[in-house]
């Protein structure tokens, strides 16, 4: 691993294994985690490109067709193209084939993501050049684009087995991102592609909260500058809540679950302030996730903190 802590890599990965040793998962008790995770990530990564819906209308949007009074139609129409794209998504996963990255499956999310808003140039390549408002780089002229995707499929077929798949997929996210290939739909592309390679691989589906947007467009800057690490630890953070939720949702009643809760909750009851455990969550040290704005962890992993700590020092 070149940019991912050995420590969070290991963490992610047992979580995945127990995650994995609960199969076959509960049928209805997925469908039910998967639906409200469809929804989710739809409200997110459409809000992180500036939809105004809330996730609440997002729901009803989708689930029961009602337009919301005062929003835009385009944001409808985001929102049922992208729900729609993620369950093409599943399908792809869920009939068991490896699918190749390819130019041809990348246009085809794009497709599908701008089918309703953006007809014309849905699945088809930029023809003129494009500013990104707020960012401090400017994507590759247009006349690149081809050029530069048949480099991003020659680094993909080169690198596919020279980092771990967390590494990988946040960096294919990346790159895409930076090639800016089409004139909108780029980032909910890459966010989608970079599930297909997590979700083939076992992962329960990652998303990128609204509520971490300035930190992600941060994390996704430091890498235009070849930074790649905080990104990295982003993306495996991200990794990881979807499978706290996982785990906290479909672990049986039967076998102990861990039991999330606040900072502030933790620190009544630790030797840490919130602020000091909100400190070791960002630093890659203590697991956690978010819900909402809030970071959530346990006294188990608050735990196992202070025991690897402990065996540290006494190697030390």
């Amino acid at each position: 691993m070149k940019y991912l802590d050995i420590k969070i890599a290991n963490r992610i990965e047992e979580k995945l294994s127990r995650l994995n040793d609960l199969r076959p998962l509960p049928k209805s008790a997925l469908k039910k985690l998967q639906d409200h995770l469809r929804i989710e990530m739809t409200y997110n990564s459409n809000a992180i490109e500036g939809n105004s819906l809330t996730l609440k209308e997002t729901f009803l949007v989708i689930n029961e067709g009602l337009t919301v009074k005062g929003k835009p139609l385009k944001d409808h129409l985001e929102a049922k193209d992208h729900y729609l794209t993620l369950n093409y998504l599943y399908d792809l996963v869920e009939n068991g084939r490896q699918h190749t990255l390819s130019e041809h499956l990348i246009r085809s999310m794009h497709q599908l993501i701008m089918q309703e808003t953006d007809r014309e140039y849905a699945g088809v390549y930029r023809n003129a050049n494009v500013i990104i408002s707020g960012a401090d780089y400017t994507p590759p002229d247009a006349l690149d684009v081809t050029h530069k995707m048949k480099e991003f499929m020659n680094w993909i077929k080169n690198n596919r087995n020279n980092f771990h798949i967390i590494e990988f997929s946040a960096l294919v996210h990346h790159k895409l991102v930076y090639i800016h290939p089409f004139f909108d739909g780029n980032g909910r592309t890459s966010r989608i592609i970079m599930n297909l390679l997590l979700m083939q691989r076992g992962f329960p589906i990652v998303i990128i909260l609204k509520n971490d947007r300035k930190k992600y467009y941060n994390v996704l800057s430091q890498a235009d500058k070849e930074n790649y690490k905080p990104l990295i630890q982003f993306i495996a953070q991200s990794v990881e809540r979807s499978l706290d939720l996982y785990l906290k949702t479909l672990t049986p009643v039967s076998k102990k679950r861990e039991n999330f809760s606040t900072l502030t909750e933790l620190a009544k009851k630790n030797p840490y302030s919130a602020k000091y455990l909100n400190l070791l969550i960002r630093q890659g040290k203590l697991e956690a996730h978010k819900e909402g704005r809030n970071w959530l962890s346990s006294d188990d992993a608050i735990k196992r903190y202070i025991d690897n700590r402990e065996r540290k020092r006494k190697i030390d």
